[in-house]
């Protein structure tokens, strides 16, 4: 295969020159030597859904880019409950720097795509590129202000306005090359019912009416019970409470 050199792609690894993380992940704060670099110690590897990713308590030793799929995060009570804490889409960075243990499970929610590399390389780079440690600390703040978001909806929305709100969500970030500037989507759930109703705090009931009520008002539509198209973006957002 023939890959086109120019000023945006010149000595960039060929597998990373198409990547969305290199474009608006973390890898995009590495210049073309440290991505070579990291290269050279990274796998691309494919996971099923339901494979554990992280384990909760597990000594960390990699880090991966989402480069396509749904990741699930859960935290775990001593007497094995379970709550989804959050979810991450490509290009997001998967794994916690600094920590020497992992503090949440990780899980793939759907067929997932990653590219991992060794806890050390990326470490290494830390020290030698303070823009990607920036780039870091810039990811981790966006997390911290959208679970400050995700509570205001768990705390104060109705059930028809969390509904709504998580169908927003997944449409804006399930499909990395999605233009964000549509007013449409289309994606598959990447919940059950049973998960999404333990991510919203609802019964699988309530979830299952709403979907319904968004769907005979014209503002989704379903088929085969997972596959979802909004025709309106904007419509859902308004039904979303934002």
């Amino acid at each position: 295969m023939t890959v086109r050199q120019d000023v945006h792609s010149s000595g960039i690894p060929v597998l990373c020159q198409s990547c969305e993380a290199r474009h608006r992940g973390v890898c995009g704060a590495l210049d073309p030597d440290q991505l070579v670099g990291l290269a050279k110690t990274s796998s691309r590897h494919s996971v099923e859904p339901g494979v554990e990713l992280i384990g909760d308590a597990e000594t960390i030793d990699s880090y991966s880019n989402v480069l396509s799929g749904v990741v699930k995060l859960t935290k775990s009570l001593s007497d094995g409950r379970q709550q989804i804490v959050g979810l991450q889409f490509a290009p997001d960075f998967l794994g916690r720097p600094f920590k020497a243990e992992s503090e949440i499970n990780a899980e793939a929610a759907t067929a997932v795509s990653l590219c991992s590399f060794p806890k050390t390389a990326i470490e290494r780079m830390m020290k030698e590129s303070p823009e990607l440690e920036h780039r870091l600390l810039r990811q981790t703040l966006n997390e911290l202000d959208e679970a400050r978001d995700w509570m205001v909806t768990l705390g104060r929305k109705t059930a028809s306005e969390k509904v709504a709100s998580f169908l927003l969500m997944i449409a804006m970030n399930i499909d990395p090359a999605v233009d964000l500037a549509a007013n449409s989507a289309t994606f598959e759930l990447p919940l059950t019912r049973a998960d999404i109703a333990d991510f919203l705090g609802l019964t699988i009931e309530t979830v299952s009416r709403q979907l319904t009520r968004l769907r005979t008002d014209g503002v989704i539509r379903i088929e085969n019970n997972r596959h979802v198209t909004v025709d309106s973006l904007s419509r859902l957002e308004q039904r979303s409470g934002a």
